[in-house]
């Protein structure tokens, strides 16, 4: 068979074409580097075995051209050396495309890429077998007939286009330059088959046209990888992995019953494609329930991590509340007794406050170190949020060893980088034998912790049953309070204030009163504490402030001449509208302010020296009287005193209850009370009155009065009576000679103003060897003259302590 002019300008093109493109993929191997570098040498590898195996084709089909029918055995040779060659080339091809970058980062990935390709290239083999096989055989007469070359080349041409096409349609888009580089891989190996076929059987013909589709292949191949990188590819092998999934087993399935309809059978090439295509989906399905196995084992691993994250405080490492209460569960469903103790660290607020967030996590954390280094095996220690701790100790074993351990431990220094940081902490227990009821363990440990932060901090509090009824008392009690004054229970108890030695009342102390219908009288010392609690308190303080002034306004009326003192409370204080109250209160019911006496105690001295400086000062503003009260129970210095604008000073009943009572050194007289004595000269020196609180006996009187004191409160005067008892008792000390008339003025006129202070015509009536001087102070008017009345300006909160058993206004107003 000669070959034509033509076919040698084929021949000769297809031969140069396809060593520009080997050469072209040889330069963009020698020049890249990198991770991805092999993916290049693989591409030029493939390329220079492909073009070898052209340029022997061509050969071979040139050489036989004169002698093609005699030289079959020669030819079959040659078609056994390209498709050899091709193959090696479709598979160089087919491993660089796997080698792109982003393809299949895992051998499973890889695996599965490749096992889907099979099964692409199965169907297309079977399909191509059923379509030119007998007795189909679509080419007709130039149907090529079976022979090794053309059976190893259509293998090659099946894997790589199945393996291409698998790529293409998994890939995420752009896929423009993927499609070029499969395209050119699958050139490579279908010109094989067409130059293998060519030169076993068809002719010169379709040898050229293999030739000539090798060097197309070649040369889409060196333009999807020369001068840029190769092309990124994002295969996704869950997402996509729908429809085609199933058109490789569907052309298998219509090209079988095609064969049968057309009345051909299966021969051995039809039975292995079949076979391969079947082996194919068997691995891949054990492939995909591996997959599933790997990512059912992860998910299982992961769940139980987040599981155990949501059980975990990250800032500790300790169980967090979940955590504990999973526990507890577990505690009460194998029935095994435990003991819950809830911690409290005492004081951590002011570290935060202090010493910034970053020094209180560290302490948090040190806590949860120490915490689990002292706790015996399998005991839980848990942090339930902020500052608060719980510890679950198994079995009903004493936990008071425990306790005192951690009460300890946790009571350390914690070193830090700018200073030891200290705190105490406050344990509750509470015990569980028998079932476990988990929410009842974890209220009474609760409770337990709550008594031991009341009574001093830095205790173990073990529960008692009684809490339960104190915790239903109070509850009780905050609810009935918040309707106590629009049900009219509440009531002013007026405890008079006495000049010394008469035993004249001059003044008295308004006392809160709280009776119920069904609880009965209430102690103040139960429910002031409550008010403050629960926000209550400005409302009570409000309601006292106003009943004390319609009072004093009407015994003003009635021309009795007396003055009231009102307890006020820290947050009172603190309460930027106080000041208003109060001038609102006096220009209500037309109180001269001189009249009116706010009592401070020692305690609000302690929380802000400086802002309450300011608040009085406001106070004094308005001509108000400030009281300091409980002076002596250990709050207040010397330094504070001078600074604190006050008129009056209250001497606490433990200073003034003395065991023995002092006699005078070197000369006769009664015994005196020597605390009294020197906080009479104090007060004198700093030009403050002095009232003796708790005199209860006639010894105390006595030596009160021998300290020089001019005026005393006390049992020994009196008790807190009602308004028309003290109005009684004010008759009764008022000769009807000497008493003033003044009838009650008529609305809306005031009534009769009174000019001078309540204290000082008393003191006129015993007058002492030497009046102290007016006390000047840079804060106000004068300590003991009467205050001029001025405009409100500033504020202060809160209570009206008291205690119903006692008779002194320091343990009326002792609330901390």
């Amino acid at each position: 068979m000669q070959s034509s002019p033509g076919m040698v300008i084929v021949a000769v093109l297809s031969g140069l074409a396809a060593a520009g493109a080997a050469a072209l993929l040889a330069v963009s191997a020698r020049r890249r580097g990198g991770p991805h570098r092999g993916a290049h040498v693989l591409l030029a590898a493939a390329a220079g075995v492909a073009l070898l195996s052209l340029l022997l084709g061509l050969a071979g089909t040139l050489a036989a051209g004169d002698h093609w029918a005699h030289r079959q055995g020669q030819r079959t040779g040659w078609a056994t050396v390209v498709s050899l060659g091709t193959t090696l080339a479709g598979l160089g091809l087919g491993v660089a495309l796997l080698r792109l970058p982003g393809t299949a980062a895992a051998r499973a990935a890889t695996a599965r890429l490749l096992l889907d390709g099979v099964i692409m290239a199965g169907a297309l083999w079977f399909v191509g077998w059923a379509l030119f096989s007998p007795p189909t055989r679509l080419l007709g007469d130039a149907t090529p007939v079976a022979c090794l070359p053309i059976l190893l080349a259509t293998v090659s041409a099946a894997l790589t286009a199945g393996l291409t096409m698998i790529m293409v349609l998994r890939a995420a888009p752009p896929r423009g330059r993927l499609v070029l580089l499969g395209a050119g891989a699958t050139g490579v190996t279908c010109g094989g088959l067409g130059l293998s076929a060519g030169l076993c059987q068809a002719g010169p013909a379709l040898a050229f046209a293999g030739a000539a589709v090798i060097a197309a292949g070649l040369l889409a191949a060196a333009l999807a990888a020369h001068r840029v990188d190769l092309p990124q590819v994002d295969v996704d092998l869950i997402r996509r992995d729908g429809e085609y999934a199933f058109v490789p087993m569907f052309a298998m399935a219509a090209s079988a019953m095609y064969h049968l309809v057309q009345g051909g059978r299966f021969d051995v090439f039809g039975i292995a494609a079949g076979s391969v295509e079947g082996f194919a989906l068997v691995a891949r399905q054990y492939l995909a329930l591996n997959d599933v196995r790997g990512y059912a084992g992860r998910l299982a691993e992961r769940e139980a991590h987040f599981r155990e994250l949501a059980h975990t405080d990250p800032l500790t490492g300790l169980a967090n509340r979940r955590g504990l209460l999973r526990a507890l569960h577990r505690c009460a469903e194998a029935g095994v007794p435990c003991v819950l103790l809830g911690l409290d660290l005492d004081g951590f607020k002011n570290v935060n406050d202090m010493r910034g967030h970053d020094v209180g996590d560290a302490v948090l954390a040190e806590v949860g170190r120490r915490l689990r280094g002292n706790l015996r095996p399998g005991d839980l220690a848990a942090r339930l949020g902020g500052d608060e701790f719980a510890v679950l100790m198994h079995g009903a074993t004493d936990p008071g060893p425990v306790a005192e351990r951690l009460l300890g431990v946790l009571g350390r220094p914690y070193e830090e980088a700018d200073g030891p940081v200290f705190l105490s902490v406050s344990i509750g227990v509470a015990g569980a034998c028998g079932e476990t009821d988990v929410e009842l363990l974890l209220r009474n440990a609760d409770l337990a912790l709550r008594y031991a932060k009341q009574r001093g901090k830095n205790r173990i509090e073990r529960y008692d049953a009684t809490y339960d009824q104190l915790l239903r008392r109070r509850t009780m009690l905050e609810h009935e309070l918040r309707g106590a004054i629009e049900r009219d229970e509440l009531r002013l108890a007026f405890q008079p204030v006495a000049s010394l030695p008469s035993v004249r009342p001059v003044g008295a102390e308004a006392l809160l009163r709280w009776h119920h219908p069904e609880l009965g009288n209430v102690r103040p010392d139960e429910f002031i504490p409550l008010a403050e609690e629960c926000g209550m308190i400005s409302k009570l303080g409000a309601w006292v402030l106003h009943q004390a002034c319609y009072q004093l306004s009407r015994w003003l009326a009635d021309g009795h001449d007396v003055w009231v003192s009102v307890n006020v409370s820290p947050r009172e204080l603190h309460a930027p509208e106080y000041v208003v109250q109060v001038a609102d209160a006096l220009r209500a019911h037309h109180v001269p302010p001189q009249r009116l006496v706010l009592e401070v105690t020692e305690h609000a001295v302690a929380t802000d020296l400086d802002e309450l400086i300011r608040r009085l000062t406001a106070l004094r503003l308005t001509g108000v009287r400030i009281a300091l009260d409980d002076f002596g129970a250990g709050y207040s210095s010397l330094g504070q005193l001078r600074r604190l604008p006050i008129d009056i000073l209250k001497i606490d009943h433990s200073l003034v209850a003395e065991h023995e009572p002092v006699r005078p050194v070197g000369r006769d007289g009664p015994a005196f009370a020597p605390m009294v004595d020197i906080v009479m000269r104090l007060g004198h020196q700093l030009g403050l009155e002095v009232i003796a609180e708790g005199v209860t006996t006639p010894a105390e009187l006595a030596a009160v009065v021998a300290a020089g004191c001019r005026f005393g409160q006390g049992a020994a005067f009196g008790w807190g009576v009602p308004a028309e008892h003290l109005e009684a008792m004010l008759e009764a000390a008022t000769s009807p000679g000497n008493r003033p008339a003044s009838a009650p003025p008529a609305a809306p006129a005031p009534p009769p103003r009174i000019g001078p202070s309540p204290l000082l015509p008393r003191l006129r009536s015993n007058p002492p060897a030497q009046v102290p001087a007016p006390r000047t102070s840079n804060e106000g008017s004068s300590q003991v003259a009467p205050a001029v009345e001025g405009a409100p300006g500033a504020d202060t909160p809160t209570s009206v302590n008291q205690n119903v058993g006692s008779v002194d206004s320091s343990r009326e107003m002792r609330q901390a």
